[in-house]
């Protein structure tokens, strides 16, 4: 089990920026790909970047060149850095751990952390 505590989100104007963290209770192991989602009022939960244990990202395209995903292991710890934030970047950001044992999925999330960008 793990569990995962994110902290930064708020109440940023349109091209602002913020700096979500995700905070894991245990090491980040190297089978760990970890990755923040969100969700916005009437919407289902999307991926908005992923990172692998090697350091591989991926971001939804309405993100690639304003949002950064890192992680530091040392620290248990994963980061996205938004920045150019726009309105309809608004919703509750989710942070999961996810690996597999045995071949079965194992998905971990945390309470998320509100973002609200006024226009």
């Amino acid at each position: 089990q793990v569990q995962l505590v994110e902290s930064g989100g708020g109440l940023v104007q349109a091209g602002g920026s913020l700096r979500l963290s995700c905070a894991a209770s245990r090491s980040i192991f190297s089978s760990d790909t970890m990755g923040w989602y969100r969700q916005a009022p009437g919407n289902q939960r999307e991926l908005v970047a992923g990172i692998t244990s090697g350091g591989t990202t991926n971001y939804a395209d309405s993100v690639k060149g304003r949002f950064t995903i890192s992680r530091d292991n040392a620290k248990n710890t994963v980061y996205l850095q938004m920045n150019s934030l726009k309105p309809e970047d608004t919703a509750v950001y989710y942070c999961n751990l996810r690996n597999y044992r045995l071949g079965v999925r194992y998905d971990y999330w945390g309470q998320g952390t509100p973002v609200t960008v006024s226009s």
